[in-house]
């Protein structure tokens, strides 16, 4: 029998971006959600976190540079949190650098917005937000 995920669970507990340029790649992060992130190099990967919030216990990931980790543009497709209001952050990613593919746009009132951009690195990122 499977063993149930408890309701605190997340269905993702880490997540990485690849990155061809590391600098390129974090500014733009930094600039779209005005966060500062940690660099965390480990041999062979440049990598760089998104800030955790160990209060809630959510996921978190980062943006990382190796032989294994490749920009695709049709690659997996993650979702990033952009609350409280997703057009904030979409109206920083062409000053940054990246490029909206998708305005935002509604799913239903009980699940909120979602939007897609391109970033510097030529991923395909979606972005949500309850408002």
């Amino acid at each position: 029998m499977a063993k149930k995920m408890s309701s605190d669970t997340n269905a993702i507990n880490w997540f990485e971006i690849p990155a061809l340029d590391m600098k390129r790649a974090v500014t733009f992060y930094e600039t779209i959600f005005d966060i500062q992130m940690r660099e965390m190099n480990l041999p062979g990967y440049e990598t760089s976190i998104f800030p955790p919030d160990e209060t809630l216990g959510k996921s978190s990931g980062a943006i990382v540079k190796s032989e294994f980790h490749k920009p695709v543009e049709g690659g997996v497709l993650i979702y990033l949190n952009a609350n409280p209001d997703l057009q904030l952050v979409l109206d920083r990613v062409e000053k940054a650098g990246g490029k909206v593919v998708h305005a935002k746009t509604q799913v239903t009132k009980e699940i909120g917005f979602f939007g897609l951009i391109n970033d510097t690195e030529g991923n395909l990122i979606a972005l949500h937000s309850s408002d």
